[in-house]
């Protein structure tokens, strides 16, 4: 079982990177910090003849690394109640690569589990809805298995760590995971 979380984050070592080790204690991954990467913002191309250009970016190399893996977790914090405009930037490349036949983009995302890491400091259960909500469609849209979500509540650095309620639901999936991988 191939695990990599994805961090969304414009910091390392925030909440939501915490609550995300929580979930994937104990477990092989790999981490990716979208921070760590160059990907430009897409530009619409699915109407121009011959389709979407070549971009000299990072994104390529890394969406073909992600598709190996069996396991990916969208680790943002809420940006003004929305993912993070790094995994935003990441997501809406995502319409190339549906175009891009020689990846087989989304059969084989299809054949991976998600999860979501969500943290954000003014009343996250409530004001991630939207955000929630845009993961769930994004999945169903690419037909991708949404295994769970955890919403964490953390302003200050850290303080996700007293979420009980978050440290409990990312427990039950770690607890999941590690059975899956013969733990």
């Amino acid at each position: 079982m191939k695990v990599c979380a994805l961090y969304g984050s414009s910091r390392k070592r925030g909440n939501s990177e915490l609550l995300a080790e929580k979930l994937l204690e104990h477990l092989d991954y790999a981490k990716r910090y979208l921070s760590d990467f160059q990907i430009d913002p897409i530009v619409d191309q699915r109407h121009v003849p011959g389709g979407f250009a070549d971009v000299q970016d990072d994104y390529s190399g890394l969406i073909r690394e992600l598709l190996d893996y069996d396991i990916l977790v969208f680790v943002t914090p809420v940006y003004w109640y929305g993912m993070s405009g790094r995994m935003k930037n990441f997501v809406d490349r995502w319409s190339q690569s549906l175009r891009d036949k020689s990846l087989s983009f989304k059969e084989k995302m299809q054949k991976t589990q998600s999860y979501v890491v969500i943290v954000g400091g003014d009343d996250p259960q409530r004001k991630s809805k939207p955000l929630v909500e845009q993961f769930e469609f994004i999945f169903d849209f690419m037909g991708m298995q949404l295994e769970g979500i955890v919403v964490g509540d953390g302003n200050e650095p850290g303080d996700v760590l007293n979420d009980q309620a978050a440290m409990q639901t990312a427990a039950k999936f770690n607890a999941k995971l590690r059975r899956m991988a013969g733990m």
